[in-house]
């Protein structure tokens, strides 16, 4: 007889509990009915209400999904936009950097055809003699 009176105070604790779970919990972290769906099954449900609530109805704070920001309201993306423009400032001085090198050969006019230097002749022969790449060493 003293194990049900024990028993019945444990499980009137454990529903109250439950109860009182069910209603504080943001209800982001609600699962499959609404709360007062939740609070009406284990009030009908001692024990299995008890049992549902917390196996499916209580979500843990890990499985909830996270609101998704606009761009503007997102602090990462508002933290890349530095790093892009860090990033196009790189490449724009590593273009600067190879069109120096490329400097030293001869300039394409506005044809797309190298305008010849001084010491070469009309006829692409300065004296020396072009190498498989076409290209006559000095």
């Amino acid at each position: 007889m003293r194990w049900w009176i024990i028993l019945a105070v444990v499980l009137v604790v454990v529903t109250i509990y439950s109860v009182i779970d069910c209603a504080l919990i943001p209800a982001n972290r609600v699962r499959g009915l609404k709360k007062p769906a939740w609070i009406a099954i284990i009030l009908l449900l001692p024990v299995l209400g008890v049992i549902l609530w917390f196996t499916i109805g209580r979500a843990r704070a890990s499985q909830v999904s996270k609101p998704r920001l606009a761009p503007d309201d997102d602090p990462a993306f508002i933290g890349t936009l530095g790093r892009d423009r860090e990033q196009d400032e790189r490449i724009r001085r590593l273009e600067e950097e190879l069109a120096s090198l490329d400097s030293d050969a001869p300039n394409p006019d506005v044809t797309g055809k190298a305008t010849p230097t001084p010491d070469d002749s009309p006829d692409g022969s300065a004296g020396h003699t072009p190498d498989e790449s076409g290209r006559t060493d000095a």
